[in-house]
């Protein structure tokens, strides 16, 4: 999680911004934000890997049943507790302060990351995988050869690679109805998300 924001919130990225309370600035970039908390937060889970490693060292050799060398487990739990608690509790307070720049966001959605979209469609339409695969393959090739991006095809453009492709695939090209697409348990279509929320009584 807190790789993911600190990449979010790079220039390279700019999905989000950090914020000034949970920052440090630069001693030498006066326009620099340094994403210490996350980057501690981060740098904390070498901590807790270790502690289950030692765990799992500990375990791997015992036969059924209580040995004393499960006296070591207490120093390894408590240390992964006392630093996993802190870490929550500051991401508790960050998250409701961290401000997402949804129209660059939304600027980098879609592009070749809807190739799967594209082949699953091939699919519903009876199209083996594997065939599907190939066909899509060839579509992302070629698109990119050409400068363009698959949100620049139009439905004749598709069905010069496969009959299959019928009117309705142009729709696919689009990333909200990819992700509307995932209406699943957990998955990130909106009526998934506010359904979550108001589970969560925040809906």
């Amino acid at each position: 999680m807190s790789e993911e924001i600190i990449l979010w919130t790079s220039a390279e990225f700019g999905f989000a911004a950090i914020p000034d309370e949970f920052s440090t600035g630069s001693s030498m970039m006066p326009q620099k934000k340094n994403p210490d908390l996350l980057e501690l937060i981060r740098g904390k889970t070498g901590r807790v890997v270790g502690d289950l490693v030692a765990m799992l060292t500990i375990l791997k050799g015992l036969p059924l049943a209580y040995n004393s060398d499960l006296q070591e487990d207490k120093e390894r739990v408590f240390d992964a507790l006392d630093t996993l608690k802190p870490a929550l509790d500051l991401l508790a307070k960050f998250w409701p302060m961290l401000r997402f720049d949804t129209k660059r966001m939304r600027a980098a959605a879609g592009g070749f990351a809807l190739a799967t979209d594209l082949a699953e469609y091939l699919v519903g339409r009876g199209v083996a995988f594997r065939e599907a695969h190939e066909i899509v393959g060839a579509i992302v090739r070629e698109t990119a050869e050409a400068g363009k991006t698959l949100e620049d095809l139009s439905g004749s453009d598709l069905r010069r690679y496969s009959r299959a492709f019928e009117i309705d695939a142009v729709a696919i090209l689009r990333a909200e109805n990819s992700v509307a697409r995932r209406a699943v348990e957990g998955g990130p279509a909106p009526s998934t998300v506010k359904m979550r929320l108001k589970e969560l009584g925040r809906g």
